[in-house]
């Protein structure tokens, strides 16, 4: 028997229905080119292995300073805030899109991992994040008094 998990459901289901107003928004796209951009989820894959889970997320443009990373034994967290830089003197732009990018995506992790042991590695604008598994249980029973 398995035990239903609400907050995995409602996290599904938020993702279902930013992937539907993904879908929608790029109607308006040429209209509005940088406005619906702003709020597209980053695109990531994950990768069950028998020791570890394998998180790679598109992060073009970002360099590794512009990234912080954070793990619990459950959830792993990205964010990353990135602007382009041009001297504001000097550069007039005719047409500038590529602006201020921000990246916050957390995700809740299908099995325990140890976060001591978690790496991460940045290539071609792809981060890298393997977590190793641990079979150890952060759970314990509390007596009452």
């Amino acid at each position: 028997m398995s035990t239903r998990n609400p907050f995995e459901e409602l996290e599904r289901f938020f993702e279902r229905m930013s992937e539907q107003f993904e879908e929608t928004a790029h109607v308006w796209e040429p209209d509005v080119p940088g406005f619906l951009r702003e709020y597209e989820p980053v695109a990531m894959d994950m990768i069950e292995r028998d020791d570890e889970f394998v998180v790679a997320i598109d992060m073009p443009g970002f360099e590794r300073e512009d990234v912080d990373i954070k793990v619990t034994n459950h959830t792993l967290r990205i964010r990353g805030d990135h602007a382009e830089a041009f001297d504001e003197e000097r550069d007039r732009f005719v047409r500038h899109e590529r602006r201020h990018e921000s990246v916050d995506r957390s995700v809740r992790l299908p099995g325990e991992v140890d976060p001591e042991k978690v790496t991460a590695k940045m290539t071609n604008g792809v981060l890298t994040v393997t977590l190793p598994r641990t079979e150890a249980e952060n759970e314990r029973k509390i007596e009452i008094e």
